[in-house]
């Protein structure tokens, strides 16, 4: 098992620090790689408009950390652009890049490119392989601004010669069962799903892939879990019982919000204060044995077995949830004892 950083929120006080101080322990402790987001338009996250940006800023600060998107929202952008921003990335960091691709979920997002929502799902799966060959050499056909058929080369040329390429999917089984066919990676995430459904998605996954010809010792399976560990059981959960208790009231709204039909009355703003504390209790308790990296290095061993048994190979521990910065960069050296256990 690999573990690997991951962020999605961000301080705005303290802006960037927090990421970098948490990408050079790291790197210099054996750590695999450190995810950052695409964001817009939200002070929760803000942080994270552009991950090549911020990428192309960690492969200098960094010496062997992998520097990853995680997720790049595809049908905002050209997958030439994609291409082109990743190589220099990769250039930069002498061969270290690797993205993740995201359909995107929020339509404010895409006042970027309002064209891009209705077929977002086609879009990002469509470039995939736009990005593959403009990354291994091939010439992409195109249409210049005076109608012209011209084919694109990719520059600066890329270090390594394949891209790794993770598609992001979580609640949709159609999209794990496209990364099987398309020999994609899989970045996945416990939201509005149970470890049954994961194992069952998952399952789904590794069977395409051998039925369209990929190996899967060949992929990778990265489920981001919310993290933070200590040395005792009781005041790691009392430390992050507030902050994960705050996301997850925001997190059931937000799905709210994004069910289609759903009946009057049926929803967690509908819940008297009482309810929704009684709900929300029950869904951190849950969490926090079964669904997230809190706890000690000995408690979240048997976590880390459960998903691993499942054929994920890579644990994208998310530390910017709430929790004090200066607590988790302390912390970060019992999250190392765990990851030792696993080298």
């Amino acid at each position: 098992m690999d573990f690997s950083l991951i962020f999605f929120s961000g301080d705005e006080k303290n802006k960037y620090r927090f990421v970098f101080d948490a990408a050079r322990y790291a790197d210099e402790n054996g750590f695999t790689a450190i995810w950052t987001p695409e964001r817009h338009f939200h002070r929760f996250g803000g942080l994270y408009p552009n991950p090549s940006v911020l990428g192309a800023a960690l492969a200098g600060a960094t010496q062997r950390l992998g520097i990853r998107a995680g997720s790049i929202v595809l049908p905002l952008h050209s997958p030439i652009r994609v291409a082109e921003e990743w190589a220099v990335v990769d250039n930069l960091s002498h061969g270290r890049a690797g993205i993740a691709l995201a359909t995107g979920f929020s339509p404010l997002d895409f006042a970027i490119n309002p064209d891009g929502w209705q077929d977002r799902r086609q879009r990002t799966f469509d470039a995939v392989d736009t990005i593959r060959e403009l990354w291994e050499g091939a010439p992409v056909p195109a249409q210049d601004a005076l109608g012209n058929h011209v084919e694109l080369e990719l520059h600066p040329q890329p270090v390594q010669p394949q891209l790794p390429i993770w598609l992001t999917c979580t609640k949709s089984p159609d999209t794990f069962e496209t990364a099987g066919r398309l020999g994609c990676n899989v970045l996945t995430a416990l939201i509005d799903m149970t470890n049954e459904e994961l194992e069952d998605k998952l399952a789904l996954y590794y069977k395409t892939l051998q039925d369209y010809g990929h190996d899967p010792d060949d992929v990778t399976v990265t489920l981001m879990l919310h993290t933070f560990i200590g040395t005792d059981l009781e005041e790691v959960r009392e430390t992050v019982r507030p902050p994960f208790t705050d996301y997850l009231r925001s997190f059931l709204t937000v799905i709210d919000s994004q069910k289609k039909n759903l009946a009057p009355g049926a929803g967690v703003r509908d819940m008297s204060e009482a309810d929704q504390d009684q709900l929300i209790e029950f869904a951190f308790d849950k969490y926090f044995v079964k669904g997230a990296l809190l706890g000690t290095p000995d408690s979240c061993t048997a976590v880390v077995d459960r998903f691993q048994g499942m054929g994920v190979k890579e644990i994208a521990c998310l530390i910017d949830f709430g929790v004090d910065e200066q607590l988790v960069v302390e912390s970060l050296s019992h999250l190392n004892e765990l990851r030792r256990r696993y080298a």
